[in-house]
């Protein structure tokens, strides 16, 4: 049976990557920080297995893709989609802010490709990174977010090239705005209804709409699967348009 790992998987896409695998009969250790809501997912299917715990330093990515292990006895996909942002520019971004952003979004993906690649090599298997819209073009007030998102676009490509021919595929995902708990904590910052800011962030896309996180999973699936097989290096937009 194939396995996946997916971090930040307590919420939001990660939580719905979990169950869309799960769903397609894959064994799924969902990862994250959160374990009363990690259990909320597990309760969805019992092909989840659950892992709580802090992913900033290597040691910590280490343990997770060892336990991973130890439960499954392989791995056939990662997810790396575990990430924050924090909502400033340049001269308003703390070294403190800098440092989290970078660790979380780029430090941590680093750090389990690299223990995970292995096993993802053995298995000839899949690395998938959630990054988004804005690590392929600029956004406001969020320096930070868009420094790491564009280098875990480039740690995609740069990966992907060094072990296709090993039959290691590495493909990121970037969405553009999805009703997840994130944009509903960027709605309370801007002291404005959640409602309220759906709309305004659908008026900005094309199609008229934000991304749901079945969306995001259901292109995470695919690129999983058999069907994806030639797909290596890309970094695929799912934001109604936004980037066209």
């Amino acid at each position: 049976m194939s396995v996946v790992l997916v971090t930040g998987a307590s919420s939001g896409i990660g939580a719905a990557i979990a169950i869309a695998f799960a769903e397609a009969g894959w064994d799924v250790m969902a990862a994250g920080r959160d374990e009363g809501r990690l259990e909320e997912v597990a309760d969805v299917s019992s092909k989840i297995v659950t892992w709580s715990g802090e992913l900033a330093e290597s040691e910590d990515c280490d343990e997770l893709v060892r336990d991973t292990i130890d439960e499954f006895g392989h791995l056939d996909c990662l997810v790396n989609n575990a990430g924050v942002i924090v909502r400033a520019n340049v001269g308003d971004t703390s070294d403190e802010e800098w440092r989290y952003t970078m660790a979380i979004n780029l430090d941590v993906p680093f750090f389990l490709s690299r223990a995970a690649l292995p096993h993802l090599l053995l298995a000839e298997g899949n690395i998938i990174n959630i990054a988004s819209d804005w690590g392929l073009r600029g956004g406001e007030r969020a320096a930070a977010y868009c420094a790491s998102k564009g280098g875990i676009v480039l740690l995609t490509k740069a990966m992907a090239k060094d072990h296709a021919r090993e039959g290691l595929r590495v493909n990121a995902i970037c969405p553009g705005d999805v009703d997840t708990p994130m944009l509903a904590a960027e709605a309370d910052e801007h002291g404005m209804e959640l409602d309220a800011y759906l709309e305004e962030a659908a008026e900005e896309s094309p199609n008229g709409r934000v991304a749901t996180p079945e969306e995001i999973a259901g292109l995470a699936l695919f690129l999983a699967s058999d069907s994806a097989t030639h797909i290596t290096g890309a970094a695929i937009p799912i934001d109604g348009g936004v980037t066209a």
